[in-house]
């Protein structure tokens, strides 16, 4: 026990952190001695780590897995958590900067959220992209502007553009199966859904494989290409960890030998500021549903990730959902795991 609270501590001094926003704000080592110290809270426990501090989300976005998640890891650590959502305001909370309020909204975000920080000794962020405007989604505008308001330490619990929560856990979740760094194969699947989905999951977990080490292939249908930033940010990452990118519309290519499918929808960056367009572009595609038979040609050991949530039927097939290759149940508890970790940093 004196050995592990030494490690402990060293992790610490290392790795102190002030907030977590982007795995891009980070190297490799600390990464691992995250994942380290996720798998040693996970082992042994510190009920009291935490004991007395605070953790306000605030949540402009839907949420069940971060929301719980959260909780539960501040619990495990003996902290505690208030969260704070915007139609929780009986007076209507303004988001937009530079506005008239002589709307319904009697309160605006300049005051409220650095009041709300003010109560919290870390703030945690969730703030989805608009889907109107390409430019300043991946500038991650609306997010970058709260977080300008904060004086504490926060998280990024899925903005515009990223999810580095998500990204944490699915990096443990690679690490518990064993699936390999070098060589490993990771293909990261676009996925019908009948909904416009935002690009902060895949973009950011297409960064995560690469950041990883790993041989990524992006499989998507034409028209459904990641955005040319995304792409960049993945090939420099790829570049200093050994990786490579490919992007294929071929399903049976990209399956090649994978280790693993990460499957996920996301809107179409040639029509993000058309709706009509976008919906025109995907209402043929219902056959990117993740079957059995996409695994023909994969390793016998190629693992089925999700982030969840997932439309059964829509999304993947029951029989791959439910059968051995998938391991998102796995991946949904490590979120909680890797956020302890996260969460012991910033606030022991």
């Amino acid at each position: 026990m004196l050995w592990l609270l030494y490690e402990k501590e060293e992790l610490k001094k290392e790795y102190r952190m002030k907030y977590f926003n982007d795995l891009a704000d980070f190297n490799s080592d600390e990464i691992l001695g995250l994942l380290e110290l996720a798998n040693s809270l996970d082992r042994h426990p510190e009920p009291k780590a935490l004991n007395g501090k605070v953790l306000a989300p605030l949540f402009f976005s839907p949420s069940l897995r971060t929301l719980t998640s959260f909780q539960a890891a501040m619990t495990r650590l003996g902290g505690g958590t208030f969260v704070v959502s915007p139609e929780m305001s009986i007076h209507g909370l303004e988001t937009q900067m530079g506005i008239v309020m002589d709307g319904s909204a009697a309160e605006h975000i300049r005051e409220a959220v650095p009041v709300i920080a003010s109560y919290a000794d870390a703030i945690g962020i969730r703030a989805f992209a608009e889907k109107k405007d390409l430019e300043t989604d991946l500038q991650d505008v609306n997010y970058n502007n709260l977080i300008d308001l904060i004086d504490k330490p926060f998280i990024n619990m899925e903005s515009a553009i990223n999810h580095p929560c998500q990204n944490l856990a699915d990096w443990k979740t690679l690490d518990d199966f064993k699936i390999p760094t070098k060589n490993g194969k990771f293909v990261l699947s676009w996925a019908y859904h009948p909904n416009a989905l935002p690009l902060a999951v895949p973009a950011s977990t297409l960064y995560m494989a690469s950041m990883r080490g790993m041989n990524v292939t992006v499989l998507r249908p034409e028209g459904f290409e990641l955005p040319a930033e995304v792409m960049k940010k993945a090939k420099n990452a790829a570049v200093l960890s050994g990786g490579t990118i490919t992007e294929t519309s071929n399903r049976y290519e990209a399956m090649q030998d994978a280790h693993v499918i990460y499957a996920k929808s996301w809107i179409s960056a040639k029509h993000y500021n058309d709706k009509q367009m976008e919906s025109e572009a995907r209402k043929n595609l219902v056959d990117w549903r993740v079957k059995d038979s996409w695994f023909d040609n994969a390793l016998p050991s190629c693992r089925f990730m999700h982030c969840l949530p997932v439309r059964r039927g829509v999304v993947v097939d029951d029989s791959v959902l439910d059968g051995s290759k998938s391991i998102v149940i796995h991946e949904a508890r490590n979120r909680m795991l890797a956020q302890m970790a996260v969460l012991y940093q910033i606030m022991k």
